[in-house]
């Protein structure tokens, strides 16, 4: 029987890998873990999640500042954001959480912590430092990189990427950005509110290619009203200096249209994603790849079944909260030999603009594309009592349900959507039926109880129709209605029978 040095050896100390790590260690088995950045924590620590949602909320309190007047209170005259000391409190919150990637803290746990780049030299060896290590499984979580569009002259430019964006100490007055999915957009209207005038180029004719065009149509209003300019249906064609500045040259993206110029003094590039699959030696394993990333079945084994693949590297869905999961269905297999399986079909996201745009299940899209027959409920913000305290009407929910009653999904776009949808993940998930949403008392007054209205919705029109008004007056006698009001051209006064 052939012995390995590990039960379990990790490449990438990211999400997905830390998660894989600190969950097999405590499980007792030897595992060995390496990153190739000088520490822990990935790109969602370092140039992602944690960075960015940092950098939108002091762009959200900026923003706050500039409504007082909406609130009775007097108007700001507010000065010019010094962007180097936001970073500043950007790298700060990076290192208090650094504090719980540390590889102290994963010693304490059991698992080992190797800083290198290792090679597969079989399926079973890897090769860092000059050293070989063996492992009986593998995880390989290498994450992603910013892909580039085919831009002439893009490389010839100065240009950002979310890798670089938290590095800088200067706010542009201009800002061209590339890209209007989540990333473009989050910083986009982050840098729009500190003080840069913005404009987004989208390939796509809707923003949030993804989601219902209502909702982006709710957000893309909200961002035009903050003073950005959002073209879509646009391709960016070439790249090119002008004087300190960048000057883009765009043209319709689907038919033949006259050029147009951009002029930026910043260019951030946010079109995707590139699965990290070079460097790694796979072939040597005999894990196929490509440059859409490793593929894998739904246990998360490559076509090795003792090497597993999990987060961005599968170039299947790019959120940290989907790699953590997919590492736990990796460590299952590879630890614990359970045979447990992904179900991407309840996998949650959100969107951190302003409004938020969260989403579980399937939307009106999806649901088309599938051939799924649905029922849709809708809510809007304005009718929510919080949010109008709040000063936050824009946006609504949307509920799917099968034409029996089921749910399938929700989208809401709105004030804390990210927060919001987690009741309908538990519904979705847990096969919660709408009934019980319906009736759950929810505090008055939050922003939540537009789901409890949302659901309460579908039950109302059988709850409170005629018909069954012409029952209980058949069995308790009673007397109908006490009030007619005046009629007028909108709403006709009711009959009663």
């Amino acid at each position: 029987m052939t012995t390995y040095e590990y039960d379990l050896g990790i490449i990438g100390g990211g999400a997905a890998g830390l998660t894989a790590a600190a969950g097999a260690a405590q499980f007792g088995a030897r595992t060995v873990l390496f990153e190739k950045a000088p520490a822990l924590g990935g790109d969602c620590l370092h140039h992602g999640c944690v960075p960015s949602k940092s950098l939108i909320r002091a762009a959200g309190v900026w923003s706050l500042a500039r409504r007082s007047s909406e609130f009775g209170l007097p108007p700001l005259d507010l000065p010019g954001v010094d962007l180097g000391a936001v970073m500043r409190r950007v790298r700060e919150v990076i290192e208090r959480i650094q504090e719980h990637d540390s590889p102290e803290r994963f010693c304490r746990l059991g698992a080992e912590v190797r800083f290198g780049e290792p090679r597969f030299l079989d399926e079973h060896t890897v090769e860092a430092g000059g050293e070989r290590i063996s492992a009986r499984s593998w995880i390989v979580a290498t994450g992603s990189r910013p892909a580039l569009p085919p831009v002439e002259g893009l490389e010839s430019v100065p240009f950002w990427t979310n890798e670089t964006l938290f590095s800088q100490a200067e706010l542009p007055g201009r800002l061209l950005v590339l890209g209007g999915g989540p990333i473009g957009l989050e910083m986009a209207q982050a840098f729009q509110r500190l003080g840069s005038q913005v404009t987004v180029v989208e390939f796509m004719e809707q923003i949030l290619g993804p989601e219902d065009a209502d909702l982006a149509a709710i957000l893309r209003e909200r961002l035009e009203a903050e003073g950005m300019k959002v073209l879509t249906g646009t391709r960016a064609t070439r790249a090119e200096a002008a004087g300190s500045g960048i000057r883009l040259t765009v043209v319709p993206a689907e038919a033949e249209g006259e050029e147009k110029a951009l002029e930026g003094d910043a260019l951030l590039v946010a079109t995707g994603r590139r699965p990290n699959v070079e460097d790694l030696g796979l072939e040597a394993a005999g894990v196929e790849s490509s440059p859409r990333g490793i593929p894998v079945d739904a246990r998360m084994r490559t076509n090795v079944r003792h090497i597993y693949a999990c987060g961005d590297v599968t170039g299947a869905y790019p959120f940290t909260h989907v790699a953590g999961y997919e590492a736990g269905i990796a460590l299952s297999n590879a630890v614990l030999r359970l045979p447990r399986k992904v179900d991407y079909a309840k996998v949650p996201w959100c969107t951190y603009t302003d409004p938020e745009v969260a989403s579980v299940g399937l939307n009106e899209k999806r649901a088309r594309k599938a051939g799924v027959e649905y029922r849709l409920l809708e809510e809007p913000f304005a009718g929510n009592d919080r949010a109008l305290a709040e000063g936050e009407t824009a946006g609504k929910i949307k509920v799917l349900l099968s034409p029996g009653g089921k749910l399938l999904g929700c989208q809401i776009a709105g004030p804390h959507a990210g927060e919001l949808i987690h009741e309908w993940i538990t519904a979705v998930s847990g096969g919660v039926k709408l009934a019980t949403v319906a009736g759950a008392v929810h505090v008055y007054p939050t922003l939540a109880e537009i789901s409890k209205r949302a659901a309460g919705a579908y039950f109302s029109e059988k709850l409170f129709s005629e018909r069954t008004k012409s029952v209980l007056r058949l069995l308790f006698h009673l007397k109908g209605r006490a009030c007619v009001p005046p009629p007028d051209e909108e709403t006709p006064p009711t009959k009663e029978n």
